[in-house]
């Protein structure tokens, strides 16, 4: 019986192909033991972000988010539905001055709402009052006054100046507590007014932690309009701040356009000589290697873009400019054209409610000092949708996951502005 050619050829291909796909899955096999062997490579994911741990480095993976998040726009302001429609009366003044930076003048501003719209009284614009003797500014120097007296038109009547009638020595002086209450007005100003006719208010701060807790209660929608929806930077300054957000965002072209604004004071860091917090690996404040570090291990690459709240840059800097080498202070982004107007006058106003801004803006905030600067951009960015505030600490591993130093604040959710968004 003869053999057919064609019948021989295709049994050979086939034990051929068999052979090669052996040998090819032979080869992967190992192939892929052998990596797992050098590196232990593999990519997990977080908030949304494939991150790639290798010698356990973390890292981005080419084409993710990395460490960064996105940001959460799910929150809307709940004081709208909240405020009543009572008639706005005016039987007397109430003035004050806002002092010691941008992180003081929301709770001041919110204060002074309170007051007068608690007695039934007119309010006064502020002056601002920088921390040397005789350095005040206008309001409207700063902050958008025409915004501030529309935002709270149906609450109280705001006024730019007291009327020339009104005697200085007509208006007693009342020191009031920071959040302060309806209760407490009617308590303890209700009869100074009465008996004045005018006061001028003094905020004091007991504490500087902005928590929610259990004692106090809903929160005013009077407060909330006042904190959060009626305090605008003034058009010319505002343009400025953005400038340097687009600046920075420029150098982050490789990152999406995100960059870090990280509150670090030389002078402060001097003056509070950072201490335990009696947490493990937690201070009271970080120098800038310790930031360097702290960011570096949560994956953020070298190429990332940093805002620093420093005024000028100090040499102490270096180490944090060596591994970051995108890393700017103020006067490297600002427009030269308003370099002498904000940063070469002797009050440095202008440039703490710059970098305020610039840190309420950013894609990612790192406070190396706790305190009331801290707190108040917490509140503000929790109000735009930006929850990616990491809390600096030591970390004793090679690496570590962003969302396990989020803010207490935003990610146990008892931040005060959690009762004005909803």
């Amino acid at each position: 019986m003869g053999v057919d050619l064609r019948q021989v050829v295709a049994g050979i291909l086939t034990i051929t192909m068999f052979v090669m796909l052996g040998q090819m899955l032979h080869r992967d096999y190992y192939d892929s033991l052998q990596e797992k062997a050098q590196g232990d490579a593999h990519d997990i994911e977080f908030e949304g972000s494939r991150v790639s741990v290798k010698d356990s480095l973390v890292g981005a993976v080419e084409g993710s988010k990395g460490p960064w998040m996105d940001d959460n726009n799910d929150l809307n302001p709940c004081w709208p539905t909240l405020l009543s429609d009572e008639a706005v009366s005016s039987k007397g003044y109430v003035t004050f001055s806002l002092t010691n930076g941008p992180e003081y003048h929301i709770s001041q501003i919110t204060d002074a709402v309170m007051v007068a719209k608690h007695l039934g009284a007119t309010l006064v614009l502020p002056d601002i009052r920088g921390s040397k003797p005789g350095d005040e500014r206008n309001f409207e120097d700063i902050y958008d006054a025409d915004k501030l007296i529309k935002s709270l038109e149906n609450v109280i009547k705001v006024v730019k100046q007291l009327p020339e009638e009104v005697s200085l020595r007509d208006i007693a002086i009342v020191k009031v507590p920071t959040r302060v209450t309806e209760d407490y007005i009617k308590e303890n100003i209700d009869p100074i007014f009465k008996s004045k006719g005018n006061i001028r208010v003094a905020t004091y701060f007991p504490s500087v932690n902005l928590r929610k807790s259990s004692q106090d209660g809903e929160t005013d929608p009077v407060a909330c309009l006042a904190m959060f929806g009626s305090l605008e930077l003034q058009p010319e300054l505002n343009a400025v701040v953005e400038s340097m957000v687009e600046r920075l965002r420029t150098h982050s072209r490789k990152n999406g356009g995100r960059f870090i604004a990280v509150d670090l004071r030389i002078d402060i860091l001097q003056e509070k000589h950072c201490h335990s917090t009696g947490v493990v690996g937690s201070k009271t404040c970080y120098n800038s290697q310790e930031i360097a570090l702290f960011l570096r291990k949560l994956g953020f690459s070298g190429d990332t873009t940093i805002y620093l709240t420093q005024p000028r840059w100090d040499s102490s800097l270096n180490i944090l400019k060596d591994i970051f080498p995108k890393t700017f202070t103020k006067e490297a982004i600002m427009p030269a054209s308003k370099k002498s107007k904000y940063l070469e006058s002797e009050s440095s106003e202008y440039e703490n409610v710059i970098d305020f801004y610039i840190s309420s803006r950013s894609d990612v905030f790192v406070p190396a000092i706790s305190g009331l600067f801290y707190a108040n951009i917490v509140g503000k960015r929790i109000a735009l949708g930006k929850p990616q505030v990491l809390v600096p600490a030591e970390i004793s591993k090679t690496s570590g996951l962003a969302t396990d130093f989020i803010s207490p604040y935003i990610s146990k959710k008892n931040h005060l502005a959690y009762s004005c968004f909803c």
